[in-house]
């Protein structure tokens, strides 16, 4: 068959003809349905998957409306990590209702922590952006700020002019579970953190990346462990804190091991995140100890797999905070102020904190 006789795409102007109607009634079919009768679209859309019309090109009408139809979902880590971690999981859940809810897409845009490029960013074809946790000094936040279009960000940075907010209180928080901890008696407790600044640090966290610290929420979850220790006379000075710039229960667990090598004593092992405490669990059960016999181990997050060990944890509600996200960018209309909103956290008492070993039990009037 010679090339004159391949049938050729149909395109809007030649469904047109062969219907005998206007090139707009078409266009109304696909973007204005209220436009037309019901029989007069059914027609149209049955004509159109007869002769193979695929219906407008969405970028065209995407430079004629000025609308994307979806909103960008700017995530400083690997794409996969959306739906490794499960507080971003659950999060991208409730974001996806909302956008579901109001009829748009969800644009995913993930961009290396370790390397600066802010291309995807220019280039993203969105209506506005959805920031999920990152840096205060993060240069892909900043080239958001520098499109034309409103964002949202969850958690972190915080305070940033003109710019809604959803989060919660991560200092109050983590201030009520190291009550809960120091109130069993534990004085000799060790941290494990997530990513606080950049560059990657595996280890012991010195003083002077503490105070330089650009990630509010592990900086305020510091903060809530540090009030509540020195409620009972323990110098934070006197605290061993580990990083681990890979959040995942393996990193946990490697930081556990490494915590209590170097400070064998320790009764309480308070974690920033639920997943980097099923990683100290998976340490602890390798080693034998007991949990909370020999060990106590904490999280925060309220996770389901924390839910499921019985972790003693901080609820958050994760797919509530990407659906008020969601809600914050799409119900905007032509609101100027910018909103903050802080959801409520919840104390959850479970199986992994207890009273500590009888030979390091505090008690009052020592």
């Amino acid at each position: 068959m010679g090339p004159s006789n391949v049938r050729r795409p149909a395109t809007l102007a030649s469904l047109a003809a062969e219907l005998g109607v206007s090139r707009t009634t078409v266009s109304n079919a696909y973007n204005r349905p209220d436009q037309l009768s019901a029989p007069l679209r059914a027609r149209v859309l049955e004509a159109a998957r007869r002769l193979g019309y695929p219906g407008p090109d969405p970028v065209a009408r995407s430079l004629r409306t000025r609308k994307a139809g979806a909103v960008g979902l700017l995530l400083t880590e690997a794409l996969s990590y959306a739906f490794r971690d499960p507080a971003a999981t659950g999060f991208l859940e409730g974001l996806a209702l909302a956008c579901e809810q109001a009829g748009q897409g969800l644009l995913l845009v993930p961009v290396s922590p370790e390397h600066a490029d802010v291309t995807a960013v220019h280039q993203a074809g969105v209506d506005g952006f959805v920031v999920y946790s990152v840096s205060e000094d993060d240069p892909h936040f900043l080239a958001v700020l520098q499109r034309p279009v409103p964002t949202v960000v969850c958690d972190q940075p915080v305070g940033v002019e003109g710019v809604d907010r959803v989060g919660v209180d991560d200092r109050a928080g983590m201030l009520a579970l190291t009550r809960h901890v120091t109130g069993l008696g534990h004085r000799r407790i060790g941290v494990l953190c997530m990513r606080i600044a950049a560059g990657r640090n595996d280890g012991p966290v010195a003083v002077e990346r503490e105070v330089a610290a650009t990630y509010p929420v592990q900086r305020n979850r510091l903060a809530g462990i540090r009030d509540g220790l020195a409620e009972v006379g323990v110098d934070w000075a006197d605290v061993p804190v580990h990083e681990r710039f890979e959040h995942s229960v393996e990193a946990g667990q490697d930081a556990a091991a490494a915590l209590l090598a170097a400070h064998p004593r320790l009764t309480a092992i308070v974690c920033t995140s639920d997943i980097l405490a099923l990683g100290a669990l998976r340490h602890a059960a390798e080693r034998g100890l007991s949990v909370p016999g020999q060990l106590t181990v904490t999280g925060f997050d309220g996770v389901p797999e924390a839910e499921r060990a019985g972790l003693t944890t901080v609820r958050q509600p994760v797919l509530e905070k990407g659906r008020v996200a969601g809600e914050l960018l799409l119900e905007r209309g032509d609101r100027n102020r910018p909103r903050q909103v802080t959801l409520p956290t919840e104390l959850v008492k479970g199986a992994t904190s207890g009273e500590p070993r009888a030979e390091e039990r505090f008690f009052s009037g020592w």
